[in-house]
């Protein structure tokens, strides 16, 4: 079903679905309105933290030109439930019913029934929940599946979902995780990156996303350059992770886990950047990438 709609609502919802790779992060919530302040922040982050792990510099074994092949094949993937929730953002205090209502206006693939699928593409939740498909009513469990098949940059379930970075080495896997401990998960680092996004709308990340893709680091983001940008929220994760000491068997903290990240970021690169530089046209490219890989174990 989503291999035939898919294509309906954006040019390259076939390429998202079999030629791109995520490490996604999840976080818990403690309430409505902690899960309202670190949607708003990871959302504000998001273009940040694609250029930080931008990873996708190759198609068919050539380069692109871009840092992040993925970050630009999801610009041109179905409008209604990809994106940056412009619900979310502004100074009112955030409400669950806030997403409610945006999912429920966003049309369905389908729903199961006796262990059959059943297509009901272009109906919104809403009017299934109105009016039925072909004498099918709507279900808790269909309500669970359709929040599952929405896939904008910060997804809200039970728990928070992040869903910017590109695929990573096995070295640089809990990178991720790390760094958005840091920021969501003690108060004074997420206190310190609302402050740091205070004066960006959603406008503003949207326009930065098409650099993030193509640029990486030296994208633009609210009239500064992304690379700064992840200096600062690298340095609140950073914070973040030593107030919160989880140490591990060598005594050593979280902050750990952003050193090959932070090797980069002090070079002004990400990692496309660093295969970039490394690519032979003349050796073939997944050998590389298996050196890539073997080298930062």
């Amino acid at each position: 079903i989503m291999r035939e709609y898919l294509p309906t609502r954006g040019g390259r919802a076939l390429d998202m679905m079999q030629r791109t790779a995520t490490v996604q992060a999840n976080f818990d919530y403690a309430s409505e309105e902690d899960a309202g302040r670190k949607l708003r922040v990871s959302l504000a982050i998001s273009p940040v933290v694609a250029a930080m792990f931008a990873n996708s510099p190759f198609v068919e074994g050539r380069p692109t030109g871009e840092r992040s092949h993925r970050a630009g094949v999801w610009l041109d993937v179905d409008p209604d439930r990809a994106g940056l929730l412009p619900f979310a953002w502004g100074d009112g205090p955030f409400r669950y019913q806030d997403y409610v209502e945006w999912a429920l206006d966003v049309p369905m693939f389908g729903f199961k029934r006796g262990g059959e699928l059943v297509a009901n593409t272009g109906q919104t939740f809403r009017s299934f929940l109105e009016d039925g498909h072909r004498g099918h009513v709507a279900t808790q469990t269909d309500w669970r599946t359709h929040l599952n098949t929405l896939f904008p940059e910060v997804r809200l379930k039970n728990t928070l979902e992040i869903r910017s970075a590109d695929s990573q080495t096995t070295a640089r896997i809990c990178a991720l995780p790390a760094l958005l401990k840091g920021v969501l998960y003690e108060d004074d680092a997420l206190s310190a990156a609302e402050s740091l996004v205070s004066g960006l709308d959603h406008d503003a990340v949207l326009a930065a996303r098409p650099d993030v893709a193509a640029k990486g680091l030296r994208g633009m983001l609210g009239g500064r350059e992304i690379g700064e940008w992840a200096a600062e929220l690298v340095a609140i994760a950073e914070g973040g992770l030593e107030r919160l000491s989880h140490l591990d068997r060598k005594g050593q903290d979280e902050r750990v886990h952003l050193a090959s990240l932070r090797r980069l970021l002090d070079r002004g690169l990400t990692p496309a950047d660093a295969l970039i530089e490394a690519y032979d046209p003349d050796k073939p490219l997944l050998d590389q990438l298996l050196e890539n890989e073997n080298a930062r174990l």
